[in-house]
């Protein structure tokens, strides 16, 4: 979700409230609710198409929108068949828009939002030790630094073997929590990478 100052992207900028849609899959052309003002502006429809064509079919796949915003990322991936999809945002406003379009698409079974900072909701999430398939991770690009130093160590836990981390940045950083992109690609200002995350068991 791309939230402009601090440095961040112009990933659908510009975009009135209500004009963002789901791209793909059984809520396609579904309208989404953005909060009204400049914090928050949703991955494009074409970034998003992009990233999703890349990562394949999505069904039955457990998914963390970390920085949800909208929810644009985590809503298109159930609506292309992915089981479930925990959101986190911080700002209650847009929660409450977040929460208004996963029950405007009768998400609200297989959605959960939680209201918190990410380091706070990653403690609750590793507590009771959920894993997840699909990660996205889109902060302000000024506290994408800081997210990956937090991301690197605790994403073999967060993530099951073989989890994709989808990561969007500025086009001029290259984040990889450390390990080897499987996807790397600039869309005007963006730039998403995709790295796979093992699990080293011992």
């Amino acid at each position: 979700m791309n939230r402009p100052p601090g440095g961040r992207g112009a990933s659908g900028a510009g975009r009135a409230p209500g004009t963002v849609r789901i791209v793909a899959g059984a809520r396609r052309s579904r309208r989404l609710r953005v909060t009204a003002g400049p914090t928050v502006r949703p991955t494009s429809e074409m970034v998003r198409e992009a990233i999703f064509d890349s990562l394949g079919p999505v069904g039955g796949l457990s998914v963390l929108d970390l920085f949800a915003g909208t929810g644009a990322m985590g809503l298109e991936a159930l609506s292309r068949g992915a089981a479930a999809c925990v959101f986190v945002e911080q700002d209650k406003k847009v929660a409450d828009v977040l929460r208004g379009n996963i029950r405007d698409l009768d998400y609200l079974a297989i959605s959960r939002v939680i209201l918190a900072d990410y380091h706070a909701a990653l403690q609750d999430i590793m507590r009771a030790g959920e894993r997840f398939d699909l990660l996205f991770v889109d902060p302000p690009y000024r506290m994408l630094t800081e997210a990956e130093v937090t991301l690197e160590p605790v994403a073999p836990s967060l993530l099951h073997d073989g989890g994709v981390v989808v990561i969007e940045s500025d086009k001029a950083l290259h984040p990889t929590l450390g390990a080897i992109p499987v996807f790397d690609r600039v869309y005007g200002d963006t730039r998403v990478t995709m790295v796979t995350i093992r699990r080293t068991l011992r």
